[in-house]
């Protein structure tokens, strides 16, 4: 990445990049018969975003175990998914490395995952006056959207960094409301279970008129059918456990200084002996055309 002073901040969910590059380039082997169809579409993604936004400050993130908080309380969660297929978990190390050569920050840590850590982050830069773009399909982050902060789903053919209006479009309720909105609905990818009876729609009618979870069960009358009266009365306790599952819990993230995330100079060397191991021969003619005067890569 080529460094910079000034310009937004991106935070980029790495499991779910690589995912979509595994799942999107199906062959593709080293020159030594290894398997880099992952490592290839992870690096044009990002290479992709970075050209788009010009951010010059971020980091990929990626997911270091599940929080024990949220297991405790619920200890099914997300212990329906399948493991990594091995084809693509001996991929990361590559995007990790690829990452460092090209003057990006990889971050990990046991036992944090990576929403969180990309919550506080955002939050972060943000406070520190900074335009903030996370890139993931992972509609926990729309809790996050603000005047400052916006979101890049991979799945929205429009590329539109999504703000207020997308959220809004997507869920029928305010990003403000989306802690609540999922605690009713629940997440069957994270394996949380919501009110039973109680839909998207549902939920965002019921916020839209009672305002909040507390709203709902504060006036709880109010709610016509007696059918999902009587159901959100039975989930009280599961709601109330599900907003804690859900809300990003930002104060992983630690201390922060913006010029730690600063985009670094790329490794120019390093990169051409990446391409050069893997057989990426067209991402290595484009470094050489990119700038060999000054290193760059892009």
């Amino acid at each position: 990445m080529t460094p910079g002073s000034d310009g937004c901040f991106l935070l980029v969910d790495g499991h779910a990049c690589a995912y979509r590059a595994f799942f999107a380039i199906r062959h593709l082997n080293s020159p030594t018969g290894g398997p880099v169809n992952a490592i290839f579409g992870f690096i044009k993604s990002v290479l992709k975003l970075h050209g788009r936004l010009g951010c010059t400050h971020g980091a990929v993130v990626w997911d270091g175990g599940l929080a024990a908080e949220r297991v405790a309380a619920l200890p099914g969660y997300k212990a329906q998914r399948p493991p990594m297929p091995a084809a693509l978990g001996e991929q990361i190390d590559g995007m990790v490395e690829w990452l460092r050569a090209a003057g990006m920050n990889s971050l990990c840590r046991d036992g944090v995952e990576a929403d969180d850590w990309i919550g506080g982050l955002a939050h972060q830069a943000e406070a520190a006056g900074r335009r903030v773009v996370i890139a993931s399909p992972d509609k926990d982050f729309m809790q996050l959207v603000s005047p400052a902060i916006g979101l890049l789903h991979p799945n929205d053919k429009s590329e539109a960094v999504w703000t207020r209006e997308q959220v809004r479009a997507r869920s029928g309720v305010e990003p403000g409301q989306i802690v609540d909105w999922l605690a009713l609905v629940g997440d069957a990818v994270d394996n949380i279970p919501g009110v039973p009876g109680v839909g998207p729609k549902t939920a965002a009618d019921l916020l839209g008129r009672l305002g909040s979870i507390e709203g709902i069960y504060e006036r709880l009358a109010e709610v016509k059918s007696d059918r999902i009266r009587a159901a959100l009365e039975s989930a009280r306790e599961a709601v109330t456990r599900n907003v804690m599952m859900v809300r990003l819990r930002g104060e992983v993230a630690g201390t922060f200084e913006l010029a730690a995330h600063a985009f670094r100079e790329a490794d120019a060397a390093a990169l051409a002996g990446l391409y050069e191991r893997w057989g990426f021969r067209g991402l290595r003619r484009e470094l050489e055309a990119a700038g060999t005067a000054q290193g760059e890569l892009l």
